[in-house]
C-alpha cells in the first residue's frame, strides 16, 4: 500500500495512537467522511467535464454535418474548387 513496508505502517500506526489516543476512532471517522465527500466532489467535477466535452463535441458534429443556415453559398462549396470564369475579349 503506497509502497510502504509493514514495519513502516506499524510505525505510522503507533504514532497515530500516541498522538490521538482515545480520539483515534473519531479522527478516523472524520477522515473517512472527508475522503468520501472529496471523492463525490471529484466525481461530480469529472461528470460535469465529460458533459461539457460531449456537448461541445455534439455541437461541432452537428454544425459540420448539416448546414442549418439555409445559405446557397454552402451548396457552392460542395461543388469543389473552382477557377475564375474566362470571358474572351470583345473585338
Amino acid at each position: 500500500m503506497f509502497g510502504l513496508s509493514p514495519f513502516e505502517l506499524a510505525v505510522i500506526g503507533v504514532i497515530a495512537v500516541v498522538l490521538f489516543g482515545s480520539n483515534l476512532p473519531d479522527v478516523a471517522r472524520r477522515a473517512g467522511t472527508t475522503y468520501a465527500e472529496f471523492r463525490r466532489s471529484l466525481n461530480d467535477v469529472q461528470r460535469q467535464f465529460r458533459d461539457a466535452t460531449s456537448e461541445v463535441k455534439d455541437t461541432f458534429d452537428v454544425s459540420l454535418d448539416d448546414p442549418a443556415d439555409g445559405d446557397d453559398d454552402a451548396s457552392d462549396e460542395d461543388d469543389g474548387p473552382s477557377a475564375p470564369k474566362f470571358t474572351p475579349p470583345i473585338k
